[in-house]
C-alpha cells in the first residue's frame, strides 16, 4: 500500500479517494469523489474540511465524511442516500448533493469528533504479533490497550483466527478474522491472556444503541463480511465485557507501568491506529515511558510492544513488535490499516 502526501483542503476527499480506490473500495472512493464535487451544497462542512487545523490523512478526515453519511444512510431518512448504500443505483452525485442540502449540521458536527472503527480484522495482526511473542517468552500474557474505543481487540482472546493456513484462538467462537495472507505462515504457538484492560478517551459501550451506529457506519458499505463481523464482536462483547477506563493514556500507562506484574507473565502494552491522534508531546511521554519499563524489565518479568501503526515515512501500516529486556525490535508486518490483509516477513 503507497500512500502519497496530503494535499490541502478543497481537494481532500478526492484525494483520500484515490487512496481508498487503492484499499480495494471502489464504492466509498466514488462517495467521496461525489462528496468533493457536491459539496458546495453543505457550506459548513465545506468550511470545516477546507479549514481543518491538522494532517486529514492522519485524522481520517475522508472516513468521518463516508462515516456521516453512511450513518444517515443506516437511518433510512433519506431513501434516495439509502438506496445507493444498498447498491440499488448508482446516482451518487444525486443522492449526495440532496443529502448534503438537507444534513450539512448533522455531517459537519460528526466530523468533529475523533473516528472510533474499533476494527476487529486487526485482531489477527495482534494475535500473530503474541505468538511471535511466544518464541521469547512462553507465558501468559497481559495486555495494555492504548485507544481501546470499545475494547472490541482487548477481548482478542475469545476469538478465532486463520493465518496464512495456520488455525489459532478459539475454533467455536462466533467471531472468526481471516486476513488474506501473504508470505509464509506463523509458527502457531497458542498464548494465554492472564488479563487486558484498555483506556480510551471517550469509551464506547456495546450495549449502547449509539455506539453500535457509530462504529457500524464507519464500516465500509461494500463490506457486509466486515460488518457482520463487527455485529458479532459487539454480542461478544456483552458477554464478555472488557474492562476500559476513562481517561487520557498518557497518565493511565504512567500509572500501569508503575505497578508490577506478576512472575512468569509478561505485559504487553499494544495500539492500532492510535498515535496518529495524538499531540506529539503524549507519543512522546508513550514513547519514553514503554523504553523506561523496559529497561526494568527482567526474564521472569518481561516486557512486550505490539505497534500497529502507520509510518509516516512511507504511509504503509507496519506491524512491530519490541520485547525487553534484550530490546530486540522486529518488524513483522505489513498490514492493511483496517486488517484485510497481511503481508508477513
Amino acid at each position: 500500500m503507497n500512500m502519497v502526501a496530503p494535499i490541502l483542503g478543497h481537494q481532500e476527499l478526492r484525494h483520500q479517494a484515490g487512496i481508498v480506490r487503492g484499499l480495494g473500495s471502489d464504492f466509498v472512493a466514488d462517495v467521496l469523489e461525489a462528496g468533493q464535487r457536491q459539496l458546495h451544497h453543505a457550506p459548513r462542512t465545506q468550511r470545516l474540511i477546507e479549514t481543518w487545523p491538522g494532517d486529514p490523512i492522519d485524522s481520517a478526515l475522508a472516513m468521518r465524511f463516508n462515516a456521516a453519511l453512511h450513518a444517515l444512510a443506516r437511518r433510512n431518512k433519506h431513501p434516495r442516500l439509502s438506496a445507493l448504500y444498498r447498491g440499488r443505483h448508482d446516482d451518487f452525485d444525486g443522492a449526495i448533493a440532496e443529502t448534503l442540502t438537507a444534513e450539512d449540521a448533522f455531517i459537519a458536527e460528526w466530523m468533529r469528533h475523533t473516528p472510533q472503527t474499533n476494527e476487529v480484522g486487526r485482531a489477527a495482526s495482534i494475535a500473530a504479533a503474541l505468538m511471535v511473542l511466544q518464541e521469547h517468552f512462553a507465558m501468559p500474557v497481559e495486555l495494555l490497550e492504548l485507544g481501546a474505543s470499545c475494547g472490541l481487540n482487548l477481548n482478542l482472546g475469545h476469538y478465532g483466527y486463520r493465518l496464512g493456513g495456520v488455525r489459532a484462538g478459539l475454533p467455536e467462537s462466533p467471531v472468526q478474522v481471516a486476513p488474506n495472507w501473504n508470505g509464509p505462515a506463523p509458527i502457531n504457538r497458542p498464548f494465554v491472556v492472564a488479563s487486558a484492560r484498555g483506556i480510551d478517551l471517550n469509551p464506547l459501550s456495546a450495549t449502547d444503541a449509539k455506539t453500535r451506529e457509530r462504529l457500524l457506519s464507519f464500516v465500509w458499505a461494500d463490506e457486509p463480511e466486515r460488518a457482520q463481523r463487527l455485529e458479532d464482536a459487539l454480542a461478544l462483547a456483552v458477554q464478555h465485557p472488557p474492562q476500559i477506563e476513562r481517561g487520557n493514556a498518557v497518565p493511565w500507562l504512567l500509572r500501569q507501568l508503575a505497578i508490577p506484574h506478576d512472575r512468569r507473565t509478561c505485559r504487553v502494552v499494544y495500539h492500532s491506529m492510535v498515535l496518529q491522534y495524538m499531540i506529539p508531546a503524549d507519543r512522546s511521554a508513550i514513547e519514553t515511558m514503554i523504553a523506561a519499563a523496559g529497561r526494568r524489565a527482567t526474564p521472569d518479568r518481561p516486557i512486550a510492544r505490539i505497534s500497529f501503526e502507520r509510518e509516516r515515512a512511507n504511509e504503509q501500516v507496519q506491524l512491530i513488535l519490541t520485547t525487553w529486556p534484550d530490546g530486540e525490535r522486529r518488524l513483522l508486518a505489513h498490514c492493511h490499516p483496517y486488517g484485510n490483509w497481511i503481508a508477513w516477513h
